[in-house]
């Protein structure tokens, strides 16, 4: 009976002690996985001393700087409306001639085209065979008007001829004004000068945008035979958004470029702002006056706009220290060391237990120690990368929002961010195999 009772506590004494083998094991495994998940952070890369030399790493901070703030917008070319015109034919006709290309520069009542029609000399006919009888008229009048003077005649005939005449004055008024408006001289019109064609004049000074006709093609009252733009007034309409709106006014200067041709850069003077939003848009038209050379700028073109504002004081960092991955902008600061120093100290009582076991100091053991001094003295500075938004940039620095809390006081990256962010990229590659 005793033998059972003595064989039952040495089973329950190995099962206790197998539990806490399994125990022990699992919480190591637990710590290794902690210590790879440590290693696996993907937001942090860490560099030795003689890395960052090499690398030419310098560190800083957020700086309060006194910034010119500006306000980036889109917009788009536009010549008012009094300096376009539409080249037309008040009667119509053939084209028998077109004098102008597209592109070609035209002054005012500068001829463009040509028109010919039977109209035309059936209205110079007519204007001629009124003037005709306005002065037969004009003679008969005064002859009515002597006679009733001496009381050969009665007043009703008189009055029939002042009327008749009075009818004719007006009917060759207005074939004159029709004469003028298509662009024939009533004074030039004779028996022997009857005209066949007439010329289609430009209404105002600038460049021909484009020609709808051809020759031999008709082109009546309705048709626009040529489109003239005149550029010296050009401005932009630059669409501002209503939280923005307060920040702008009148003689604000805007720089602005081709959004398809960024080379070269524009001013303009603001001169004015809507007091309604656009069309199926929160948006508000800011109006500026293009200044300057306008060399190469078309009505239409779209444009990005620099609004300068006034200087602002702001958290800054040079712009060297910020780099992009992945349309996001980052900074990179010195994390906290002394988790890591924590981590490595955490080893050290692990390898003292394995040396109670009976392990010998003066081999292998020693070995493993040495590689963990190499270790943590490898571990150097880690860098945690930190997302920001960029803002105004002037003078080297650039204005940066926080996207994320960082310590007062934090050390900042300002050289050498690319290639911290270029080891953390290879980093998670390696990961990724």
């Amino acid at each position: 009976m005793k033998n059972i009772f003595f064989i039952a506590a040495i089973a329950t004494a190995f099962l206790f002690a197998s539990c806490n083998n399994k125990t022990s094991e699992s919480h190591a495994e637990g710590e290794e996985s902690e210590h790879h998940d440590e290693h696996e952070n993907s937001n942090t890369a860490t560099l030795t001393a003689e890395q960052m030399k090499s690398i030419k790493i310098e560190l800083g901070g957020i700086e309060k700087k006194q910034l010119t703030a500006s306000l980036k917008a889109n917009g788009i070319l536009k010549v008012p409306n009094q300096n376009k015109a539409t080249a037309t034919a008040l009667l119509g006709g053939v084209i028998k001639s077109i004098m102008v290309q597209t592109g070609n520069t035209v002054k005012k009542g500068q001829v463009i085209a040509t028109l010919t029609n039977n109209s035309f000399i059936i209205l110079q006919e007519e204007y001629l065979s009124v003037n005709s009888k306005t002065a037969l008229a004009e003679l008969e009048f005064a002859r009515q008007k002597e006679l009733l003077a001496g009381n050969a005649a009665s007043l009703k005939v008189k009055q029939i001829a002042e009327a008749e005449l009075e009818g004719l004055k007006t009917r060759k008024a207005s074939l004159k004004k029709q004469l003028e408006l298509i662009g024939i001289n009533p004074a030039s019109v004779s028996v022997d000068n009857i005209q066949s064609t007439i010329s289609i004049r430009s209404p105002i000074a600038g460049a021909i945008s484009n020609v709808m006709v051809n020759i031999g093609s008709y082109a009546d009252i309705n048709t626009a035979i040529a489109e003239i733009v005149d550029n010296s007034q050009l401005h932009l309409d630059l669409y501002v958004y209503e939280k923005d709106l307060q920040k702008l006014k009148e003689g604000q200067t805007i720089h602005f470029t081709l959004t398809n041709n960024p080379g070269k850069e524009y001013d303009a003077i603001i001169f004015g702002i809507s007091n309604t939003f656009e069309s199926s848009t929160k948006a508000v038209a800011v109006h500026a006056m293009v200044k300057g050379d306008k060399q190469g700028l078309i009505d239409g073109m779209s444009i990005t706009a620099l609004v300068s504002l006034e200087n602002a004081t702001v958290d800054a960092v040079p712009t060297n220290a910020i780099v992009s991955h992945e349309g996001q902008d980052y900074i990179f600061i010195v994390t906290d060391a002394h988790a890591e120093e924590e981590h490595h100290d955490e080893k050290e009582p692990a390898e003292h237990q394995h040396d109670e076991h009976g392990h010998d100091h003066g081999e292998k053991p020693e070995t493993k120690s040495k590689e963990g001094e190499h270790e943590h003295e490898e571990a150097g500075t880690t860098f945690e990368k930190i997302p920001v938004r960029k803002g105004t940039s002037d003078v080297g620095y650039s204005e940066i929002t926080l996207l994320k809390d960082i310590p007062a006081n934090s050390k900042v990256v300002i050289n050498g961010a690319f290639f911290i962010l270029a080891k953390m990229n290879n980093k998670g590659e390696g990961h990724q195999h």
